[in-house]
């Protein structure tokens, strides 16, 4: 099992991809969350 880097303060998705960190596409969840009229509480 290797290691996995986390793009944590990166934004730039080309660099994100093309330097090998770990990309979790979640705009579904996003649809559905907005469909629902959920609430996302962050800090």
């Amino acid at each position: 099992m290797s290691i996995q880097k986390y793009p944590v303060g990166h934004q730039d998705f080309a660099k994100i991809i093309t330097q090998g960190f770990v990309y979790v596409d979640k705009t579904r969840f996003m649809y559905q969350l907005a469909d629902r009229g959920g609430y996302v509480r962050s800090p």
